[in-house]
């Protein structure tokens, strides 16, 4: 009944057999799609069904198989300690990567029909803005990426980093260790990076200063030539970059194919090992990222979560990254509201989600009134790996 197509049809490594004995009798289809026939007719009430929304394909699906990854090692590692209040944890998983309108139906269709206890996502904002209609305030939906902030939807629990920690500190760092005061802003156009850049601005003038150009290319648009001759007309020092996933990789390519890493900066936010390796070693001069989690930052919880990992998918599965490490952190996150609430009904857990410490990769990550504070990292890319230069 189960197959691990998902795995060999993404390149990674098929997960070893006492993961697979140890908590997924049932994995969706790895589309938008309802899960499979079987799946669905074996549904056991005992168990905690999750149902996770990643992109697997679009300029997001660059994360998939790394996210698909983190997700079963996190839910083999919580099925091992006895599952959540004593209910093991399944999952099947959901493409976001096409038309948002087909993942609203499919995710209101999992509502609908009770096909789970729980939503889980490491999508883009615009999903989750189209998901939490149709979501909250019906099951808990447990946000992990990082994003714009402010989310305050009764039944969404956020959990990744927010333009106040992780944008602010790399500026003032920028601009007094680098003299950098001209910014260049470009990202891709919807929710995360408009309401980034409306708190940025204000980062720059707080530092001293100025917005030089700024604009929002459209997602999967790969033609960024026009872009990168209104960048090189400005001069900035800087040019701060909100673009996702492999279309952050199109444009830094061509930004340091047509020389410019070595006029100006580049500071990203969603970046991370897997862009990196995409973007290419000759093409990554200059370039800085801040982020609440690398693979290289030492820590005792981060030592033991690559060590698993590594071991369960082989040396040479996808990268892991921020974005894929989430999921991660929000099945680690969801073990310890449900214990401290004692109970998987949503008003208790959300009520514990408020305001509470946890345990993940990141080492200890504070939610205070819904909002998470942890340490966040300045890196520098040195050819296809980050170099941590700061913690924040």
């Amino acid at each position: 009944m189960l197959s691990l197509s998902p795995f060999e049809k993404f390149g990674g490594p098929t997960m070893p057999p006492e993961l697979l004995l140890k908590g997924f009798p049932g994995l969706g289809t790895g589309t938008s799609e309802p899960a499979l026939g079987p799946f669905r007719a074996r549904r056991d009430r005992k168990k905690l069904r999750i149902a996770n929304f990643v992109g697997l394909s679009g300029p997001s699906g660059i994360w998939g198989p790394a996210s698909i990854n983190s997700t079963l090692l996190g839910i083999s590692e919580i099925n091992r300690r006895g599952g959540i209040l004593g209910r093991e944890i399944e999952v099947a998983f959901h493409d976001t990567g096409g038309d948002i309108d087909d993942v609203t139906r499919t995710a209101s269709d999992i509502v609908a029909s009770e096909d789970a206890d729980l939503v889980m996502g490491s999508h883009i904002s615009a999903v989750r803005v189209a998901l939490r209609k149709v979501v909250a305030g019906r099951i808990p939906y447990l946000y992990t990426p990082v994003y714009e902030g402010g989310e305050r939807t009764p039944g969404v629990m956020a959990i990744g980093e927010t333009p106040g920690a992780q944008w602010r500190p790399a500026i003032d760092w920028l601009a007094k260790a680098k003299h950098a005061s001209n910014w260049y802003l470009i990202g891709s156009d919807y929710v995360w990076p408009w309401l980034s850049h409306r708190a940025i601005k204000k980062y720059i003038a707080d530092a001293g200063g100025r917005v030089v150009g700024e604009e929002f290319v459209p997602i999967g648009e790969h033609n960024h030539g026009n872009q990168l001759a209104r960048i090189r007309a400005a001069k900035p020092d800087v040019a701060l970059l909100t673009l996702i996933g492999t279309d952050s990789v199109v444009f830094n390519r061509t930004f340091g194919e047509q020389g410019l890493g070595s006029r100006m900066l580049r500071l990203a936010g969603a970046m991370d090992e897997t862009v990196l390796l995409g973007i290419g070693a000759d093409n990554t001069e200059n370039l800085f990222c801040a982020s609440g989690y690398f693979i290289d930052q030492a820590s005792r919880e981060n030592d033991a979560f690559r060590c698993q990992y590594e071991t369960s998918f082989g040396r040479n599965a996808p990268p892991l990254g921020s974005i894929a490490q989430s999921n991660y952190e929000g099945l680690r996150f969801l073990e310890t509201i449900a214990a401290r609430a004692g109970s998987l009904a949503s008003k208790p857990l959300l009520a514990a989600a408020a305001n509470v410490d946890y345990q993940g990769a990141r080492g200890t990550v504070g939610i205070r009134r819904g909002s998470a504070r942890m340490p966040i990292y300045l890196a520098a890319a040195n050819g296809i790996d980050f170099q941590l230069v700061k913690q924040f």
